[in-house]
């Protein structure tokens, strides 16, 4: 049965939009997903479904989360085989020494990850952006809260993305395992 990773957006960030990570395990298993785990308090969930695309998945999970528990949030979800691909194609890895300063952007569609041309031109030296197959990468070298580009993602431009920093997505790919043949 495939494995899946699901990423939601803006939650449990300061008192608005909060969800306990065991109500999302609850809720997930609701939904027939098993094997269902999760990752840190940000709204980070791999499980296992033996039917669906992950479009179909996002929307199933997006459309629970407001049904039950009352809150709009965002959800992307990807295969365990598209985050070994986001995690392989990332060629700005080596250079960010700090893994918290280097953002991963997953969108659920790729027309969602072209229309960042916005963060990309607000991306300053030494910082670099890159778009992915799968995915984009901001290293935002001298943090991310110094960063204008990475302010963009973070608010009203990334509206359609999520970010994870580089050790949750590593962390992510861990709890995943290998995907599924």
């Amino acid at each position: 049965m495939p494995k899946f990773v699901a990423l939601l957006r803006g939650i449990n960030i300061g008192k608005a939009k909060r969800i306990p990570m065991a109500d999302l395990r609850a809720l997930l298993v609701e939904l027939g997903y098993t094997d269902v785990a999760t990752l840190l308090n940000s709204g980070n969930a791999v499980f296992r479904a033996p039917k669906g695309t992950q479009a179909q998945h996002a929307e199933n999970i997006a459309t629970a989360i407001l049904a039950k528990l009352k809150i709009e949030v965002p959800v992307i979800v990807k295969s365990a085989k598209e985050l070994l691909a986001i995690v392989s194609e990332n060629r700005l890895a080596e250079k960010a020494t700090n893994h918290s300063h280097l953002l991963v952007v997953f969108a659920q569609n790729n027309v969602a990850l072209s229309g960042l041309g916005v963060v990309e031109s607000l991306v300053a030296p030494p910082e670099q952006f890159l778009a992915g197959k799968n995915a984009a990468y901001l290293h935002c070298a001298t943090g991310i809260l110094e960063s204008k580009a990475g302010e963009a993602l973070l608010g009203k431009s990334g509206k359609l993305v999520t970010t994870r920093n580089w050790a949750t997505v590593l962390k992510l790919q861990a709890l995943a395992g290998e995907p599924d043949a």
